[in-house]
This record gives structure tokens, sequence and C-alpha cells, in this order.
């Protein structure tokens, strides 16, 4: 099993961008001294649910100060960009980091972000298929055309080229059925999990994931990867406190994929769901990985044994939660957790 953590660097009491950021390349190089393989990092636009608009650029950053950490995406929001800029940046953080990138690539599901780009979600299914037709044309390392009903390319080369071959390994973030057939039949590898997904839906797509991969039977089996809130204490209370903090994300992130999300001003705010909401137990036994170290690998193991994951990523802050809380999680996670899964 592999470990990562993930960097939403959301903030429901608006800190400064410089407190996020010093708090983010912390962590990157906290999380390199445990040992974790990689480091992630969301793209989100224009609210306090994220202060990462350009996250192969802080990639970039966070690879420049650490050394063996992977760094990456989780995910690029692909139809908002230009996919030949998109290639570019890739190959620019591949290069700089020596090849310790991966991709995570996305489709997007904020109607806020689009509009506020001049672009509609709606359409952001034929922008991602041929987009990422694209990327992995202009990553090849060869001069290429492309003629699409979106894209018109005359022949174009790519500068600098990716150091890893055919390009860095991509990942795409991937719930619905044909989102998950049409990255299977590409070879891509799978991340899942998330706010305000419970467990049993990552049974169901590990149900989907394996039927699709004997239909399409790729060369190399994609791996399949898990992402959720992580906090490691050995005290009740804290745990407690800690569900209710990753509340704030679920809130927040169902808003807006749901396009009920208010923002204030910029600071997204935690809608309550319209319909029940789980209670803390509820989010304690099927939509967070928080408790004591054995409760936290129980969990771990669950997940593994439901969805067949080979990568855990740990998105260790998460809500409110401040610096000092989340650093002591982490360590306790890797000193009393990690181990189990060696």
């Amino acid at each position: 099993m592999n470990f990562g953590t993930f960097l939403l660097m959301q903030s429901p009491s608006a800190q400064s961008s410089e407190d996020m950021y010093a708090r983010a390349v912390e962590h990157a190089q906290q999380a390199e001294a445990l040992g974790f393989r990689n480091i992630w990092l969301a793209e989100h636009h224009f609210s306090t649910y994220g202060y990462v608009g350009r996250p192969v650029q802080v990639a970039t950053y966070l690879a420049a100060r650490t050394s063996q950490i992977r760094v990456g995406t989780a995910v690029i929001v692909v139809p908002l960009h230009h996919p030949l800029v998109i290639a570019e940046e890739i190959a620019t953080l591949d290069v700089l980091s020596n090849g310790r990138c991966d991709i995570g690539l996305g489709r997007g599901y904020q109607y806020y972000e689009f509009e506020r780009l001049g672009l509609e979600l709606d359409r952001a299914r034929a922008r991602w298929n041929e987009s990422i037709d694209i990327l992995q044309l202009a990553l090849a390392g060869q001069p290429f055309t492309y003629h699409g009903e979106l894209f018109d390319i005359p022949e174009t080369s790519v500068f600098p080229a990716p150091v890893q071959k055919p390009h860095p390994p991509f990942w795409v973030t991937a719930q619905s059925p044909e989102s998950v057939e049409a990255t299977v039949r590409r070879g891509f590898n799978l991340l899942t999990g998330g706010f305000g997904v419970p467990v049993e839906r990552m049974a169901e797509f590990r149900q989907l994931f394996d039927r699709l991969v004997a239909e399409a039977r790729p060369g190399c089996p994609p791996d399949v990867g898990v992402q959720r809130a992580v906090y490691v204490t050995d005290d009740v209370s804290d745990a407690r406190d800690a569900a209710e903090h990753a509340r704030w994300n679920m809130r927040v992130t169902l808003s807006l994929r749901n396009h009920y999300e208010q923002v204030d001003s910029g600071r997204a705010v935690a809608v309550p769901m319209p319909t029940r909401e789980p209670s803390t137990d509820e989010l304690l036994e099927r939509f967070v990985v928080v408790g004591n170290p054995d409760t936290v690998i129980a969990q771990i193991q669950r997940i593994q044994e439901l969805v067949g994951i080979n990568h855990f990523n740990c998105s260790f802050w998460f809500g409110d939660l401040d610096q000092k809380r989340v650093l002591k999680s982490m360590e306790l996670f890797a000193r009393e957790v990690m181990p189990a899964f060696a």
C-alpha cells in the first residue's frame, strides 16, 4: 500500500493566503520526513473552499522545497484550460521535479467555477474527451496535429518534453460508470472517495471497475486509490470534533456539486444538506477515517477489502483544524498506522 497526503487548502475562517501557503510547505516537508510517497494538490477557484487555483505551479514549488516525495495534482480541472497549456505545465513540472510527479485529471463539477470563467459545465465532457486526446499526443515528444470538433491544432511540438515516458502517470477522479469506463479503456489510474462519498458507494465503484477491466483487458491493470479525511487521536472527544470539521468540507463539496452553493464575499458557506445529514456517529462509521490508531487501521483495512486499493490518500488538513493538530495526526499515522500495511 502506498500512502499519500492531499491538500485542498480550504479555510472556513478565511485565513490569510500567506499563512495558508506557509502551512502547505510545512505539510509537504513533514510528509516527506514521515515517509509518505505523494503529496497531491486540488484545483479550485474563487472561494475559500480551496486556495490553489494553479496546482501545477504550487506542485513545482513544493518539489523545489523537498527532495524525495512525489508531487502531483488531484486534480487539474481539464475543461477549464487549453490542453496545450496544461501539457506545457505538466512537462515543466516533470522536468523541474526530475520525474517526481503524478498527474490527476478531472472533468470538473462546479457550475460556480465554470460560470466565472465563461464556460459551460454541461459541455465539459466534450472538452474533456478532446483535451485528453491532445494531452497524450502533446506529451509524447513528437510533432502532432489534431482536428476535432472543439480543437483544431496544426502541426505543433511541445517543449519541454517530460522526463517520464511517455508522460507522468495519469490518474483520473472517476465516479460515474461512463467516467470509469473511459478511464479504464485509456489505461489511466483511478481515484475515488472524497468528502460526501460513503464507503458503500466505493464498494459499488469497485464492482463496476472489475467488470470494466475484465471487458477492456488493458495492457497494464490500473492502480486504484481512495481519498479520505484522516485524523488520528487517542482522545474520543477530539475525534468527534474532527469529524465535525470534516462536515464543513462535505457540506461545501455537495453544495458546489449540486449547484445550491453559497459564497459570501469569497467565503464558502457550509450550507446544510437538503436531505437528512449523517450524524457524527455516521460520519465516523461511513465517511471519514478518524479515531485511535487501531480504529484507523481497521477502517483502512475495510476500505482495502471493499475497494481493492493499492494507494490510500490521506486528507489530514480539513475544516478549520489548526496546524498543530494536523501535524500531530500525521505523525501518529506514520508511526502507528503505516507499519500495519508494510
